[in-house]
């Protein structure tokens, strides 16, 4: 935790990954943050994983350092005071229908300059999901080996949007600081998606060549780069990103003579091109399967570190949240006992570090409703008499 936005309130109803993703970095940099929930929370309260109480450890994480208000949102004093709370605020992140009773349109005819981010499926409303947008853009054609598609399971698209809905909420502040006017920010998963593939050459390489990129594996494209098994049986990643990098690998693994002969038999050279060392790599890949596997892992991983080497071990989730250098021994983590499922693990904080500034602890997720009666009486200024009425008749609700 940082307070980069200490007094920045921004009120956020969404559910899933993107949008709370959105919510959550703009926390973790100090923000308050309110996200407001259907009674009994939304339809991802529940979402795997899960405790064995059956409480979200997705949610619990995707929602730390927010506080929490719940309320009827299908009845129409329900809607009213999120209406209400957004007009107040100021800040709104969302990613309910574009239209309806939390239009842009319709929340700014009584605050004009109401900043809101809404985060999207497709640009023309229709809903999507990471995985069917994945799937759109074409990136399970290029996974794997073939011929079946091949689905990863980060939800890629998601966290990006999340990180892009951020970054447009400020913006978006800082240009209404400027010019006194809002404006809403649609940001679709589709767009960031295929944006991203453009920005990557990928929609220039595929009509430059009238083709499909093939599908390689675990190697890397363009890049000398892909997974070797050692001795010991431990399958490592190992990618050359410069040219000095090179050199020390084959001095490393003593393939000087063996690569030269390739170059003399192919009338190449492989000391300062990447795209040849690809274009090869036919040839170059047996040298250093034979010369990694009579290696043991720990003397291949000293060999690669001396010379300056990227490298690392493949290994299970398990394995890397018990991975000191990862969890224990990173400072963006910390011990958190005050978790709603009850159960204590470590939590995560700002991914950014700010060398000046010292790091605040992590905080908890909220229950649903927890911070109701506050919200309400401290941002709408209602009564205890009032709040106990909604609460009461069930317009709010309260943690149990």
């Amino acid at each position: 935790m940082y307070n980069l936005l200490d007094g920045l309130r921004i009120i956020e109803a969404s559910s899933f990954v993107a949008s709370p993703t959105a919510g959550l970095y703009c926390a973790q940099f100090g923000a308050d943050v309110i996200r407001v929930d259907q009674i009994g929370g939304g339809p991802d309260y529940h979402r795997w994983p899960v405790s064995d109480a059956q409480d979200s450890l997705y949610w619990e994480n995707l929602n730390r350092a927010k506080k929490s208000l719940a309320l009827d949102l299908a009845s129409p004093q329900g809607r009213e005071l999120l209406q209400q709370l957004v007009q107040q605020t100021g800040q709104f992140i969302t990613n309910f229908p574009a239209e309806g009773f939390l239009s842009h349109a319709k929340l700014s005819e009584k605050r004009p300059d109401l900043v809101t981010v809404r985060v999207m499926g497709w640009s023309d409303g229709a809903p999507a999901l990471d995985y069917t947008v994945n799937n759109a853009v074409g990136y399970p054609m290029m996974t794997g080996v073939g011929p079946e598609p091949v689905n990863h399971v980060l939800p890629a698209w998601d966290l990006l949007s999340g990180a892009y809905a951020a970054f447009a909420m400020l913006a978006a502040i800082r240009r209404r600081e400027q010019t006194g006017e809002g404006s809403e920010v649609r940001v679709p998963l589709s767009d960031v998606a295929i944006g991203t593939v453009a920005n990557l050459g990928g929609i220039a390489e595929v009509l430059h060549r009238q083709a499909n990129r093939p599908r390689l594996g675990n190697a890397v494209y363009g890049l000398f780069g892909r997974d070797f098994v050692t001795k010991d049986n431990v399958r490592t990643m190992i990618v050359i990103v410069t040219h000095r990098q090179w050199a020390k690998l084959i001095d490393a693994l003593d393939l000087e003579f063996a690569v030269k002969a390739i170059e003399t038999e192919r009338t190449v050279s492989f000391a300062e091109d990447d795209g040849v060392r690809f274009e090869h790599r036919d040839a170059l890949y047996p040298l250093f399967e034979k010369a990694i596997a009579a290696l043991d892992h720990s003397r291949l991983a000293a060999m690669l570190d001396d010379a300056g080497i990227v490298h690392s071990a493949y290994q299970t989730m398990l394995e890397a949240a018990h991975d000191h250098r990862l969890v224990a021994d990173n400072p963006m983590f910390a011990a958190f006992d005050a978790n709603p499922s009850g159960f204590s693990y470590p939590a995560a904080g700002a991914f950014g570090t700010i060398p000046q500034m010292q790091r605040g602890a992590a905080r908890a997720a909220p229950r649903n409703g927890q911070h109701s009666e506050e919200i309400l009486g401290e941002t709408l200024g209602l009564s205890s008499g009032e709040i106990a009425r909604l609460i009461d008749t069930g317009i709010v609700g309260i943690a149990k």
